[in-house]
């Protein structure tokens, strides 16, 4: 292995790069390409490495990037592509086709605000408008955790018992642009823990047809087989961990990320680099005495619902802090945590960070003391970042 400095969205390309090469004897590696901020140095490195047995389509639009990988994933191959805030959603439509019809495209995301008014730095609103769609969703803390999901998403995708898409998400700006050592393995050890590509129900075997007419019953079905899969999701990735760290010497991230969880009395829960900050505050609070322990949701689609209920077990109060909003209800995370908890927990909603704004100590601090001064779980609110 040797260790590079790289920023996320070229660890992200470096990361496609490999597996592409990997599945040189299997049926090879179609990407569709479109640029926009801040994922589009992704794309550019992506463009520029010598991959064989592949194609790397420049397109007009992020909705046709995504069909390249439709018809690549159709075809057998190993498909990604990149994108960002309203390519992504430009490209929902071929998302939820990629997700439907089971292909397993692994796509990078680099997090930032919907427009207009235009706003090009980090929000996580952009890949939760997918949270529902059958998508696998990971949200990334720094670099290195952003080059492995990637390869770990293309395991987790093809796998037969999974089949469907991962997304790999980075706040934009806060990842995308910033540079780390990253360490990257060599080719031959990726080649190992990627096995060739094999899509069952591609192309080209048994004449079949794609995307035809269902009836009612037969979407039911697909449906809820769909679900399965997901739910089995946790299960299969733990596997994935196991090969990857006997292949590769470290571990990826857990599902979720606690930290000094197991006697806090107040919990602090995000997602993406926010959980960085919250542990250096816990330490802070901790050694003023205060039981205060923060849970990194790393792995939001499937949610970990029952390992989410354990570490909530017992607390007094949960803080979720949100870098999104759902309109007219409140922050993503906090809608889909809070009847996880104990009856009588306060489970208070914090929106934060909305648009890229900073995510300091001092703003964690403040909704520490927010919440233990709460008797009960109020309306969503949102934080004053000054």
């Amino acid at each position: 292995m040797s260790l590079e400095l790289l920023s996320a969205n070229h660890g992200a390309a470096m990361a496609a790069t490999l597996a592409a090469r990997a599945n040189r004897k299997g049926r090879g590696f179609v990407s569709g390409v479109y640029p926009i901020t801040p994922s589009t140095e992704c794309m550019e490195f992506l463009c520029n490495q010598k991959i064989e047995k592949s194609h790397v389509v420049r397109v007009e639009s992020e909705h046709s990037a995504m069909g390249v990988c439709i018809g690549g994933a159709a075809a057998g191959a190993r498909t990604f592509t990149a994108t960002s805030s309203n390519g992504l959603a430009y490209m929902v439509e071929n998302c939820i086709t990629a997700a439907t019809m089971r292909f397993p495209v692994v796509i990078a995301v680099a997090n930032r605000t919907l427009g207009p008014p235009w706003n090009i730095w980090a929000d996580h609103g952009d890949a939760l408008i997918l949270r529902d769609a059958g998508i696998i969703q990971f949200f990334c803390a720094d670099n290195q955790e952003v080059f492995d999901s990637v390869l770990c998403g293309f395991r987790l995708a093809e796998d037969k018992r999974v089949m469907m898409p991962v997304m790999v998400c980075m706040e934009g700006f806060i990842l995308s642009h910033r540079t780390a050592q990253t360490d990257v393995p060599e080719q031959d050890k990726v080649d190992a823990f990627l096995p060739p590509t094999d899509v069952p129900h591609r192309l080209a075997q048994i004449p079949h047809t794609l995307g035809q007419i269902e009836v009612p019953h037969q979407t039911e079905m697909h449906r809820m087989q769909h679900h399965a899969a997901m739910l089995d999701v946790p299960a299969i990735y733990r596997e994935i961990q196991d090969e990857f760290e006997k292949i590769f010497g470290r571990r990826p991230p857990d599902m979720l990320v606690p930290y000094k969880a197991d006697d806090a009395e107040t919990l602090i829960v995000s997602m993406g680099t926010i959980p960085i900050t919250a542990e250096r505050v816990v330490d802070d609070l901790r050694a003023q005495g205060k039981k205060v322990g923060s849970l990194r949701v790393r792995l939001f689609r499937p949610l970990p619902v029952e390992a989410i209920g354990r570490v909530f077990a017992g607390k007094k109060r949960i803080a979720v802090i949100d870098r999104n909003i759902g309109l007219g209800m409140g922050g993503v995370l906090w809608q889909d945590t809070r009847a996880l908890a104990d009856p009588g927990t306060v489970v208070q909603d914090y929106l934060a960070g909305m648009g890229g704004g900073d995510i300091r100590p001092e703003h964690i601090v403040k909704m520490v003391e927010d919440i233990e001064a709460r008797t009960a779980s109020g309306a969503p609110k949102l934080m004053e970042m000054v």
